[in-house]
Order: structure tokens, then C-alpha cells, then sequence
């Protein structure tokens, strides 16, 4: 795995919907499990979106707090 792509579910936010401008790290499991359904977006925010989906369903969540405090947000 490219470890960009983790880096960026901490840094970058949700550009749209209920969810707008979270942490892409801190959107609800729930709403992923429902995109799943749905199916994610095209492009790089569907490619983040499900790996915090695999994340979020493997008990991964520490990689993604231990990033939060390397890459804190202003």
C-alpha cells in the first residue's frame, strides 16, 4: 500500500455532503458501510473512501490515529 494514501485520509476533507469538510479519517463508519452499498465515487476520493472502508472493517483504526498526531491540522 502506498503510504500517501493514508496520509491523505488525514489530511484531506470531505468535499461534499452531509459530511462536508470532516477529516475524510473522521467520517461515520455508517456512511461507509452505506457508500459501500451505493457504491464509492470515481477517482481518488472513491479509492480513499474505501480504503478507510477496509480500514474501518479490519480493526485498522490505530494506523489512522497514529497519523493524526504526525499530521495534526491547523
Amino acid at each position: 500500500m502506498n503510504p500517501e494514501i493514508l496520509i491523505d485520509l488525514v489530511t484531506k476533507r470531505m468535499p461534499f455532503g452531509k459530511y462536508k469538510g470532516r477529516l475524510l479519517c473522521d467520517v461515520p463508519e455508517h456512511y461507509l458501510v452505506w457508500m459501500h452499498g451505493q457504491g464509492f465515487p470515481e477517482g481518488k476520493l472513491g479509492m480513499w473512501l474505501h480504503t478507510l472502508y477496509e480500514i474501518r472493517l479490519n480493526g485498522l483504526e490505530q494506523i489512522l490515529s497514529d497519523l493524526k498526531r504526525k499530521y495534526p491540522q491547523k
